[in-house]
């Protein structure tokens, strides 16, 4: 009684299109994970997210859950999750796409998720990593370690994104650093973003955890551009 009462003064809506949500609804209403422009990527063997990491990086699998459209819900959601606080919306797509692969053989190999990490200062200020529940679902469904102390991001400068891509340097460490190496040692490991682009910003992070000793990668983000 007192939930319903709770509903009724502060109705739970959908984080897509607004509209209150049904009692066996969450987050997304049902309307819109129908309307969402899905990929399928994973199930069809789709290789557009390796492709644009085409001779940059070495990658086992790659997926994107949804094709990102300007002005669309995927980025109303994105932006949800990350300037809003929304972070059930992580917590949903996580295990939207999780339980897809949980589901193929490939992806059941996965050993542990590592997010692409914020510098401190920016999750300071956010308070969170917008792709910390998604990567903690996947991780879950995989029956997978979920590991946020491998990959740490040193550098607060954006640009220097760009300069990787664009550029082709090589000294990634300015960006992103890695502690703990051993403990990426010899695994297969799924990392986990929002949006791929340019895949500079992946490509950065590939770059260094290749130095660890005979590790794998794969990637899975929630939207393609």
């Amino acid at each position: 009684m007192l939930q319903s009462v709770i509903n009724l003064l502060f109705p739970k809506v959908c984080y897509a299109c607004s509209n209150i949500l049904k009692d066996n609804e969450d987050t997304i209403c049902t309307s819109c994970r129908h309307d969402l422009p899905v990929t399928n990527f994973h199930f069809n063997q789709d290789e557009t997210v390796k492709k644009v990491l085409y001779g940059r990086a070495k990658i086992e699998h790659a997926t994107a859950l949804f094709r990102f459209e300007k002005k669309g819900l995927v980025q109303k959601l994105i932006h949800g999750l990350k300037y809003r606080g929304y972070e059930s919306i992580g917590t949903s797509l996580g295990n939207w796409l999780g339980g897809e692969l949980k589901t193929l053989q490939e992806y059941r190999k996965i050993d542990m998720v590592i997010p692409v990490p914020l510098h401190k200062r920016k999750l300071k200020k956010r308070g969170y990593n917008q792709v910390a529940k998604f990567g903690k679902q996947i991780a879950n469904a995989l029956n997978a370690s979920y590991k946020e102390d491998i990959l740490i991001k040193v550098t607060d400068r954006s640009s220097q994104v760009n300069k990787i891509r664009f550029s082709r340097w090589n000294n990634n460490d300015e960006l992103f650093k890695l502690k703990n190496k051993s403990d990426i040692e010899n695994k297969h490991i799924l990392l986990v973003d929002d949006l791929i682009t340019t895949g500079a910003t992946l490509e950065a992070c590939i770059q260094v955890l290749n130095s660890g000793k005979n590790v794998k990668i794969s990637i899975a983000t929630m939207a393609i551009a």
